[in-house]
């Protein structure tokens, strides 16, 4: 077996790539390398525990190494190996190398739930580098890195990895609610918007992932160049926040989820820059125009690095002034900023449409999306939804039906965008707050189902943290992880009835019922 990897929906056969490339693109040399890392990271993570207390250097390079190892974030070897060294001379001592790799726990149920804690450890470490680059921080998230990655080295009993995983959903609140707190607090509270997914005239720079620092220095840097910038999949809720407004060369979106990018980068003619993980492998039609920075890397293309805590975006700027304008893909405006101080001010609105009948239920259908044809079932869904339901969204799942016409409810739209995959987190304060409204003791007993598209391990994050909340019967797609034996599934299904997608006739029923 040249590689094994099973963190992402995508995975080959549902069980695992284990040839040479992965589905994503992974090279098996860059596979074994994340391995690798993931490896010595544990160590580091042992070395604290037994020190008896978290040094924050060794936090933050866990933190950022794990966002490094996420589904299409870095396909860089050359950055994989500099990650190594640096966590070999971390740990300065020799370590075991004979487990390297996820088959090196033979137990199927103990490797699932480990995986289940290491791929949501991702997710947070993701999320918590988003804050930590804002200047927000927190001690207990640090602590809980050394905590669980250490977990996974040891003998533990079912219960007390159980115990784990649940933390892990615990701990995904705490660092959504921490990276909303920075978003907020840098950028504002996101508005209701109507975003331009048109094109101008002027040359255009498009930028991508989910970092608003990079997209903050950018749009500074290009302000009165005469260049407009564009967002693109999930940087599209950059346009929601009042920061951002205020900056007129800021045109709209263009295109849509990840997985197009190959198609729509080549059609936006000026240069793109990718600032977190949902790049794809690069094709030459577009290979001297598309720049990385932060975690993510790709053998062949210009990385821009970050230096004294400033990212010189000289060389995109001049480039972007010698390309054509985008070409057009698309006309009109998509509408979103439905993040959750925004509809709290709507609450005594949403409240009487509920108490009214106007709106019977609301559907959560968050997360990721993907190449996988069996999607369309989100886009199905959402169009054979009555007129009385309400979705609330957040992360690229949305890209299924954002475009489609589903009209309003008493001036309310169908279609609630909070933002970004990390934006799940309104998601749950929605819900929460709606619970204390309606005195209920028990968040299962709102009018709320769920529908969830996940990908990769953010969205493992999330539904950590929608476990922990205490929510049940969600529906998970388009199939269930392949990281999960079917021990653990039974256990997912006894607690928690968490269930996968069926046909769109037969869930549609069921959700509306």
């Amino acid at each position: 077996m040249s590689m094994f990897c099973y963190q992402c929906q995508e995975t080959m056969k549902c069980e695992g790539c284990s040839l040479k490339r992965g589905v994503c693109g992974k090279e098996e040399s860059t596979a074994n390398l994340q391995d690798e890392l993931v490896h010595y990271l544990k160590a580091i993570a042992l070395k604290n525990q037994k020190n008896g207390k978290t040094n924050k250097e060794d936090a933050a390079f866990l933190m950022e190494s794990l966002f490094a190892t996420i589904t299409n974030a870095n396909f860089d070897d050359a950055r994989f190996k500099e990650l190594i060294g640096v966590a070999k001379e971390k740990i300065a001592e020799d370590y075991n190398e004979n487990d390297i790799g996820v088959l090196a726990t033979k137990d199927e149920d103990v490797r699932s739930l480990r995986e289940l804690v290491i791929y949501g450890l991702k997710g947070i470490s993701a999320y918590a580098h988003h804050a930590y680059v804002l200047g927000y921080e927190s001690d207990n998230i640090y602590n809980f890195m050394i905590e669980s990655l250490a977990s996974t080295t040891k003998n533990l009993s079912q219960d007390e990895m159980i115990g784990m995983v649940m933390k892990t959903g615990e701990v995904a609140v705490e660092t959504m609610a921490l990276l909303d707190k920075a978003n907020t607090e840098t950028y504002g509270n996101p508005e209701i918007t109507k975003v331009n997914i048109g094109v101008g005239t002027n040359p255009g720079i498009l930028i991508s992932g989910h970092d608003l620092k990079d997209m903050e220095e950018l749009l500074k840097r290009t302000e009165g160049t005469g260049i407009d910038v564009y967002t693109h999949s999930e940087m599209l809720p950059a346009n929601y926040y009042p920061k951002f407004k205020k900056y007129k060369h800021l045109v709209g979106n263009y295109g849509n989820a990840w997985w197009k990018q190959n198609e729509e980068f080549e059609s936006f003619n000026g240069p793109i820059l990718m600032t977190t993980n949902c790049i794809t492998p690069v094709k030459d039609s577009y290979r001297d125009r598309i720049f990385t920075t932060g975690v993510v890397g790709y053998k062949g293309v210009k990385h821009i690095a970050e230096d004294n805590g400033k990212k010189d975006f000289s060389e995109i700027i001049e480039l972007a002034k010698k390309c054509a304008p985008p070409k057009e893909i698309e006309k009109g405006e998509i509408v979103g900023g439905f993040a959750h101080h925004q509809v709290l001010q709507l609450a005594d609105k949403i409240v009487e449409a509920v108490k009214s009948g106007a709106i019977k239920k609301f559907i959560v259908m968050a997360g990721c999306d993907g190449r996988h044809k069996t999607r369309d079932y989100f886009t199905k869904i959402a169009g054979g939804l009555p007129q009385d339901t309400v979705i609330l969204t957040a992360g690229c799942a949305k890209y299924r039906y954002n475009k489609l016409d589903l009209g309003n409810i008493g001036g309310i739209p169908r279609v609630l965008d909070a933002g970004q995959c990390n934006d799940s987190y309104s998601l749950a304060v929605i819900a929460l707050k709606l619970k204390e409204v309606f005195g209920l003791n028990d968040i299962n007993k709102l009018p709320i189902e769920y529908d969830i598209a996940w990908y990769e391990q953010k969205a493992v994050t999330v539904l950590l943290a929608l476990l922990h909340l205490g929510v049940k019967g969600i529906r998970l797609g388009p199939t269930l992880p392949a990281f999960l034996s079917p021990n653990v599934v039974k256990i997912l299904v006894e607690n928690f009835n968490i269930k996968p997608i069926g046909d769109v006739d037969s869930d549609l029923k069921e959700l509306i019922a």
